[in-house]
Order: structure tokens, then sequence, then C-alpha cells
């Protein structure tokens, strides 16, 4: 007769709870898995599954019981810890939307919104347009799966169990900067195309005053917003490679510094 005793229960459960726990908080917070368009069940599932898989190559977990308030102390930092990875991530997404948003502003096209199950709020059809090209590109990196990767290996940096240190908090805080200045740089080139768009119209309206700026300024901003945009849409790639590679250099500095 099959026998199971408490401490292999214990361990059996604590194998599967922490992993993915921590998984389940990168999913949550992460670009393409925490899609609202995604069903919450779907999440969870993929969740599941990929806990299941990766669990071969995880390092043995501290065998706890599993009703006690150290393991629910634990199973929540292990969550705050995922949460983390994939923010760092998504602040690389959010200065793309942070670029469309500039872009739409300085085309005219700041009334042209629409509610984004992405993000869940009103969002511009020019940052809905960049956000869409953006997480095509980072899944055709493959950063979701290099996301998974570096979930796996933190659990050899990070065992479970540490305390994470409180300088891995404030980088998060101070990663917003690099959100702004990111998404102040993609949308430089057009923001300067429209600004000297912008600059000639008002001379020509100064010359002319019987020209009708609201009926030419508007068409005339919107093209060449959009002639700029297509120039520059050959280039997009490799900026985002580079946003893409900076954001997972900013997740391993979160893990050393969380060390």
């Amino acid at each position: 007769m099959l026998s199971i005793t408490s401490a292999q229960l214990d361990a059996w459960l604590a194998a599967l709870m922490f992993p993915l726990a921590r998984l389940l908080g990168l999913v949550s917070a992460a670009p393409l898995f925490s899609n609202r368009m995604v069903p919450v069940r779907v999440r969870l599932a993929v969740g599941l599954a990929t806990a299941l898989a990766v669990l071969p190559a995880l390092p043995p977990m501290p065998p706890m019981p599993a009703d006690s308030m150290l393991t629910l102390t634990i199973l929540a930092q292990q969550a705050f810890i995922g949460i983390a990875m994939g923010f760092m991530m998504r602040l690389m997404f959010a200065a793309v939307d942070l670029a469309g948003e500039m872009i739409g502003l300085q085309m005219g096209l700041s009334f042209a919104v629409f509610f984004s199950p992405q993000s869940g709020g009103q969002t511009s059809v020019i940052a809905e347009f960049l956000g869409l090209i953006t997480l095509l590109v980072f899944v055709a990196m493959n950063g979701h799966l290099m996301l998974i990767n570096i979930l796996v290996a933190s659990f050899e940096w990070l065992p479970v169990g540490k305390l994470p240190k409180a300088e891995g908090w404030m980088l998060i805080v101070s990663y917003a900067t690099v959100m702004f200045a990111s998404g102040l740089l993609l949308a430089l080139p057009m923001v300067a195309a429209l600004l000297i768009t912008n600059t000639a119209l008002g001379v020509l309206t100064r010359a002319a005053p019987q020209l009708n700026l609201f009926a030419v300024g508007f068409p005339v901003t919107l093209s060449v917003g959009f002639l700029v945009l297509l120039l520059t849409l050959g280039t997009f790639a490799p900026v985002l490679q580079r946003l893409f590679e900076n954001g997972f250099e900013a997740v391993d500095q979160l893990l050393r510094s969380f060390v």
C-alpha cells in the first residue's frame, strides 16, 4: 500500500507553490502575459503549465508546512518578486506608450481615443498602433521566453526564503526616469518635425492673416506626422531591440540588487 508522509507532502507542495507564486506574479505584470484581452483562467492555466514545465530545472525548495504563517509570508514575497520583474519590463512598454501619446498630441489626434483592453483605459490611436508594433517585435525576439528563462535563473540568484534587500525596490522607483527619458527620445524626431511644421504655419499665418489656420493647419500637421511616422518605422525595430535589451539588463540589475 502506498503511504505518503506529512513531510513528503509538504516538500511536494513547497516545490510547486513557491515557483508558481513567483511565476504568477510575473504573469500578472509582464508584457504579453498581463494582456487584459486574455482571460484570467487562461493566464492561470499558462502559469501552472509553465511552472510544471520548469520545475525539474529549479533548485530544491525548502520544505515547509502548507498551513503555517511563514509559508504564506514567503508566498507573498515570491509573488512580489515576480511582479517586480514583470514591472521592470513593463516600464519599457510604458516608454513606447508615452511616446505614442506625445506624437498623437503633436499631430492633433489627441481627441482620437478609444478604450484599449490592454491598458484598461482610454488610449490614443497612435499609442495603440505603436504598442501593437512593440508587442509584435517583443514576441518576434522571443522576449516572453527570455523572461521565463530569467525567472528560472532567479531561483539560483535569489533562493526561496532569502529576504530581498530594500535597494531592489528603490531601483524600481529610479527606473521611472528611464521610462520618461526613453519615451521622449522615441518621440523626438516626430516632435521636432511637427515643431518645424507648426513654426512654418505660424510664419505663414503672420504673413497672410487671411489664411484660415484651422482649415489648413490640421491637414498639414496630420500629413507631415504620418509621413514622418512612415519614414521612421523602418528604424523602429532596432530601437525597440535596444530598449528591450535595456529592460532585460534592468531585470538582471533588479535581481542582483535584491541579493
